[in-house]
């Protein structure tokens, strides 16, 4: 099993989440499953991520590293709050792992590639009941509960993976800003290739 503590609206976190999965399936390896905890970038900030800052976020990520990602992003689909989503991703992994998982790349393939508002309780309560999740009172504290087991572990940020022998903040992307603040991306092989050593070794 591979944790990693990531933000339903973090466009890092879709990337290293589908390169992961990607490799995953090369390896043929698919009894190694994901374990996304929350980490509330809206609990970390507090305040909301702002939309328009995410959606210049992904026009670089796009135009310089990964074009065929974000087609159907709306900014102004995006959520006004990640808990929602993130009390279901977490509510869905009391079914069982691979659901868990299955929910939580669903819920972010719907937001950045279908532009679909995932605070939306419509379409939250459409995902519960494809996957058989029920959402139960002690679920959302259970989104506080793992940001605060996160930042005893020493979450950087979103995404921070924990495999069985170590851990990695964002290790599929390099992302800096130069002097003038622009965002600069582009994916790092080696700290990628050491991390899934890490994660199926």
């Amino acid at each position: 099993m591979i944790e990693v503590y990531a933000d339903i609206g973090c466009p890092f976190t879709h990337v290293g989440l589908r390169r992961f999965v990607e490799r995953r399936a090369e390896m043929g390896r698919e009894d190694v499953q994901l374990w996304v905890r929350s980490w509330p970038l809206e609990v970390v900030n507090e305040k909301p991520l702002d939309p328009d800052f995410i959606a210049e976020e992904i026009v670089d990520i796009r135009e310089q590293l990964a074009p065929d990602l974000f087609v159907g992003f709306e900014a102004e689909k995006f959520p006004v709050s990640s808990l929602p989503a993130l009390t279901l991703a977490l509510a869905a992994y009391g079914v069982g792992p691979k659901v868990g998982e299955a929910v939580s790349l669903r819920l972010r393939d719907l937001l950045f590639e279908q532009g679909v508002d995932v605070s939306d309780s419509v379409v939250l309560d459409g995902l519960a009941n494809e996957f058989g999740v029920q959402i139960g009172a002690a679920d959302q504290q259970r989104v506080l509960d793992d940001y605060i087991s996160g930042r005893d572990r020493g979450v950087i940020g979103s995404p921070h993976f924990f495999t069985p022998t170590a851990d990695f903040f964002c290790p599929a992307l390099d992302v800096s800003r130069d002097s003038q603040g622009n965002l600069q991306v582009c994916a790092n092989e080696a700290s990628f290739d050491e991390f899934i050593l890490a994660c199926f070794s």
